[in-house]
């Protein structure tokens, strides 16, 4: 559908200004590339974490029923590009127990894997624990009962997660990984200053 393309074309858009990173259109010439498709089964929203070579595919679903709809809106396609860019999930990171309480017991089954810690080197990434992050889950995320929460913070009055945008600290990750920063003077200056305006 073309307001589908719009939304994914917008998210890539998005990653392009905000970051060093750039997404060009596949030209057949490069054997290692992204190919964004609904696929049929494991159907839903997903990515491998990082560059896995040759076609690598991003699921996105477009709205059908009760199914999950991916292309709802450009923070959730952005959510899987940053799989694809290498980030985990936020509550992934090794230090969360500091900062959130997953509940297992409320976990649908076979999705356990879903909140597995990674390694120190894979998630911290110089930057603190973020709840407002568009790769943080939800409280309800993956609860085999309605109500159930799956995840919630230890302090009070915080929100998880969203899908809406880049939070400050997801957009300083993601150019911090790829040496945005470091490239020049400026680039640091020029990023770190576009970061500064998401206020989500």
């Amino acid at each position: 559908e073309p307001e589908d393309y719009v939304t994914i074309y917008k998210a890539i858009l998005t990653l392009n200004f905000m970051t060093c990173i750039k997404f060009v259109p596949w030209d057949e010439k490069v054997s290692d590339y992204l190919l964004i498709w609904p696929v049929k089964y494991p159907r839903g929203c997903w990515s491998a974490v990082g560059k896995t070579g040759g076609q690598q595919l991003v699921s996105l679903q477009p709205p059908e029923g009760r199914k999950p709809n991916c292309l709802g809106k450009e923070g959730r396609v952005i959510h899987e590009l940053l799989h694809a860019l290498g980030i985990f999930h936020e509550q992934s990171r090794a230090d969360r127990d500091d900062f959130v309480n997953v509940h297992e017991e409320n976990i649908r089954p076979g999705f356990k894997k879903n909140f597995d810690k990674q390694s120190l080197e894979n998630t911290t990434y110089n930057f603190e624990y973020d709840y407002n992050s568009i790769m943080h889950y939800g409280k309800y995320f993956f609860s085999k009962k309605k109500g159930q929460p799956t995840i919630t913070p230890k302090y009070a009055n915080v929100k998880l997660g969203q899908r809406k945008a880049l939070s400050k600290i997801d957009c300083l990750k993601v150019n911090d990984l790829y040496g945005c920063f470091s490239k020049s003077r400026y680039n640091m200056r020029k990023y770190y200053t576009l970061c500064g305006f998401m206020g989500i």
